[in-house]
């Protein structure tokens, strides 16, 4: 078992699990919440077989890493993804986060910057922000985030069931792009989760990327699904790209939040085809 150490909580050091294979250039994977590096499941073996160094992590909180009170904002959270690329000491490599991780890749690439990295991904992007304001009527706000939380309190595992519903558009996609055995898988990873850190990272949902962004200055790639009824693609995806309008922006017709998983082709394509892009 393989972890690093990112800090300590009372008696505990913090330890985030993760895994290094393949070999040639890193390519390193931040998962979305409340999940784990698990989650890549769809890409890790096409990223391997192209010949790919493939690094994945499981944020604290969650999955096979230590379970701290603290550490659920972007600055911790980012400088735990800067421990581990320190630690591999990774070059040119590729940064690509889905969801809560395109929070990682902006906060890590505002805060130490490019010099390891040859490009970044995001994939279903909180960035801007996902914080409502006139800019993005589709955001959330404080009450928002606050009945998200309560909810988990209440019932995390009902929640988590209503919640799978919505991250793959189940009504629309169960039994022909996503089969009930990985939703059966998936909301066992999520129901897995640290209770309290599943609690705790909605408050990230109101973080602001604007400045971090200014700081993109290497090849990027922008996925979002048009039919994802967490972070819409007029709030998120199209606005993601007005803020990085060098990036290539590719648009998923009809996929859902998790459409790495049910759009494994779609996403796999455009996620080789950038990656070959850089060698």
């Amino acid at each position: 078992m393989s972890t690093i150490t990112v800090g300590e909580e009372n008696s505990s050091s913090i330890e985030l699990y993760y895994e290094d294979q393949g070999t040639g250039r890193p390519v390193v994977l931040l998962a979305g919440w409340p999940f784990d590096a698990r989650s890549w499941e769809p890409q890790l073996h096409p990223l391997l077989d192209a010949g790919y160094r493939v690094v994945t992590v499981d944020r604290r909180g969650f999955g096979r890493s230590s379970a701290p009170i603290g550490g659920y904002d972007f600055d911790t959270l980012s400088a735990d993804v800067d421990v581990l690329m320190r630690t591999l000491d990774l070059q040119d490599a590729t940064l690509v986060g889905f969801s809560l991780g395109t929070g990682e890749v902006a906060r890590y690439i505002g805060r130490f910057g490019t010099g390891r990295l040859r490009s970044a991904v995001l994939i279903e992007s909180l960035t801007p922000t996902f914080a409502r304001n006139a800019d993005n009527p589709n955001g959330v706000d404080e009450a928002g985030v606050e009945g998200v939380q309560k909810a988990i309190l209440d019932d995390r595992f009902a929640w988590l069931t209503a919640m799978m519903g919505n991250f793959l558009n189940l009504d629309d996609y169960q039994g022909t792009l996503v089969s009930e055995d990985t939703v059966r898988a998936m909301w066992s990873t999520g129901a897995d989760a640290s209770p309290y850190a599943t609690w705790a990272c909605p408050r990230t949902w109101l973080e602001d990327f604007t400045a971090d962004l200014e700081r993109f200055d290497v090849p990027g790639l922008i996925i979002h699904g048009t039919a994802d009824r967490i972070l819409s693609i007029d709030g998120q995806g199209r606005r993601a790209h007005e803020a990085l309008p060098k990036a290539r922006y590719v648009e998923i017709e009809g996929g859902p939040h998790i459409n790495p998983v049910t759009h494994t082709a779609e996403v796999n394509r455009e996620l080789l085809q950038f990656l070959a892009e850089q060698s």
